[in-house]
């Protein structure tokens, strides 16, 4: 963990992730990896205009970027729910290495080709894919909660700022020393990263349940995020201002080269200005989200990358056309930040890394599609006309905030308080199963209304959280009678599902119970589900293997 000292009384709240030494050393080799990784990207998108590819394959580069997020992300994030988060970044890490030397090798015999280089590129794209969500999720093990949103927002700046000064660089070294030089460049990027995270000790989390297999664990995520709406809007919108700003990433070397009409040094300089604009608003997204909406935040977010793509269709001349990608770069990192962390405050710790995992599919599928869109676009009919339509797709991105209205998260707890295994007579093993749950609720007449509405967002809570086949039910000879019904298909997972509950789930709970009449709590009732024919004891013949899962420590 980092160190607990205090800030300065004048340092700024956007700079406060850097007290904590771990995150400081990480962060700053990240930046030194993603500078490489820019200088990578400048250099393989400079090769394939120098192999005299057609427009889609330029922008094909970009796409073979991001594709493996596209692909991995989800089961990326399973892992890193699932497992040591830090072995899973140096994995990433070290093949991205092994792969940016092989890149390196062949470029300098000779032997690339358009569509070895895109094989390249992608394999490289895969490590990246495998190490984001792990790195995301790992933000929370490096500094406390009230400083995720700013650290989420210096990751978001570190990446831009090696924006700025990686295809500068890049463009310098493509330049003076060769493709080759930029390769090798990035390879070496990785080494850093790598000897920091092996020296990394963190607090290894405690776990009391037993791993979920990878597949259960992918349907575990999807089915959280898809019952979550405030997670499901900020999806959309991703997806959206993925393809929208995509026109600018991917059509950048086709507007230094055809609309200013300049070498890899000026493409550098045009993805230098964009990340300038980056690094600014990265900088301001701490301070800006405290004084105004996610919502509005995003909005003048996409206004500024919409004016900045458009400026750049009709522009010639270098300076404005760099004016303009500053403008796209204080957009792009300010949706994304927002996005980002609007997801990771919205998501409790159990799922957080699939969440942001899902999060990652949905803006770089947009920005997939995207960049192959804008490359068929201009082949047909021109770049200008790619570059106006992208535009208006970020216009209409700020018009769905009407109807996909982003959550503002400050209020929500999604502390896990725990739970306590309960006692059965009934001996029972992890494996046993189905298990059916009912809880009995007395409700008058007149609070009948009130409580279906609070028993929807249980539903809702359950479902999301892992039970199965949830009913309602009213008894015919008792008005006042209701019972809640659900299943789970082993102990385990009903022990699971349980320990999901957050603190705002725990609050709906208190509002059902305020309603309920009889004494105490309402009664629950765990059952297992028995077929005759079999033994009637679900542990089997020898219960010395049963024990409790769970330490006891509160009992919903």
């Amino acid at each position: 963990m980092g160190d607990n000292q205090e800030p300065a009384a004048a340092e700024p709240a956007a700079l406060a992730p850097f007290r904590h030494g771990i995150f400081r050393s990480i962060w700053i080799t990240t930046l030194t990896s993603s500078c490489g990784g820019m200088i990578q990207g400048v250099g393989a998108a400079w090769m394939m205009v120098a192999l005299a590819a057609p427009a889609q394959m330029v922008t094909l580069v970009q796409a073979s970027i991001t594709l493996p997020i596209v692909l991995l992300a989800l089961v990326a994030g399973a892992l890193a729910d699932a497992f040591d988060r830090r072995k899973l970044m140096i994995i990433a890490q070290m093949s991205m290495f092994v792969t940016s030397v092989a890149l390196a090798a062949l470029a300098y015999l000779g032997l690339i080709t358009p569509w070895l280089l895109l094989l390249f590129t992608f394999l490289i794209g895969c490590g990246a894919a495998l190490n984001a969500p792990a790195w995301q999720a790992s933000v929370s093990a490096m500094v406390p909660r009230e400083d995720v949103p700013p650290a989420v927002a210096l990751n978001s700046m570190g990446f831009n700022l090696a924006r700025s000064v990686g295809p500068a660089i890049g463009g310098f070294i493509v330049a003076i020393a060769g493709v080759v030089s930029a390769f090798v460049v990035n390879a070496l990027s990785y080494v850093g990263l790598i000897f920091v995270l092996a020296r990394w000790r963190p607090e290894p989390e405690r776990r009391l349940l037993p791993r979920e297999r990878l597949g259960s664990a992918i349907q575990a995520g999807i089915r959280y995020v898809a019952m979550s709406p405030s997670i499901n809007s900020t999806l959309l919108r991703g997806f959206v201002t993925g393809t929208g700003a995509s026109a600018a990433s991917a059509l950048s070397p086709l507007i230094a080269r055809d609309m200013i009409g300049g070498g890899p040094e000026t493409y550098g300089l045009l993805l230098g200005a964009f990340a300038v604009g980056a690094v600014g608003g990265a900088f301001w997204s701490h301070r800006l989200r405290v004084a105004y909406s996610n919502e509005l935040i995003v909005r003048c977010a996409l206004l500024s990358s919409a004016l900045g793509i458009a400026i750049s269709a009709l522009s010639t001349w270098l300076l404005l056309t760099m004016a303009a990608m500053v403008l796209c770069g204080l957009g792009w990192v300010l949706v994304v930040s927002i996005l980002n962390a609007t997801v990771q405050m919205a998501s409790p710790r159990w799922v957080v890394a699939r969440a942001l995992s899902l999060y990652q599919m949905a803006t770089f599928s947009g920005m997939t599609g995207g960049a192959w869109l804008w490359g068929y676009v201009t082949e047909r009919s021109g770049l200008t006309t790619a570059l106006l339509i992208g535009a208006s797709v970020q216009f209409g991105c700020i018009l769905l905030g009407r109807w996909f209205h982003l959550p503002e998260t400050e209020d929500m707890n999604l502390d896990l308080p725990g739970f306590r295994e309960p006692e059965t007579a009934v001996r029972v093993l992890g494996r046993t199963g189905p298990v059916v749950v009912t809880i009995e609720y007395r409700i008058a007449e007149k609070d009948v209304l009130a409580f279906f509405s609070v028993m929807a967002e249980r539903r809702l809570i359950r479902l999301r959280n892992g039970a199965r086949r949830w009913t309602l039910l009213r008894d015919l000879a008792d008005r006042e009678l209701w019972i809640e019904r659900y299943h789970s298909p082993t102990w385990t997972e009903y022990v699971r599902h349980n320990w999901r509950f957050t603190e705002d789930d725990a609050a709906v709970g208190e509002r059902i119970k305020a309603l309920h009449m009889g004494p105490g709590d309402p009664p629950v009732r765990r059952m297992i589900e028995r077929h005759t024919g079999y033994s009637p004891d679900p542990a089997g013949p020898d219960a010395s293997e049963w024990a409790p899962i769970t330490d006891p420590s509160r009992q919903h």
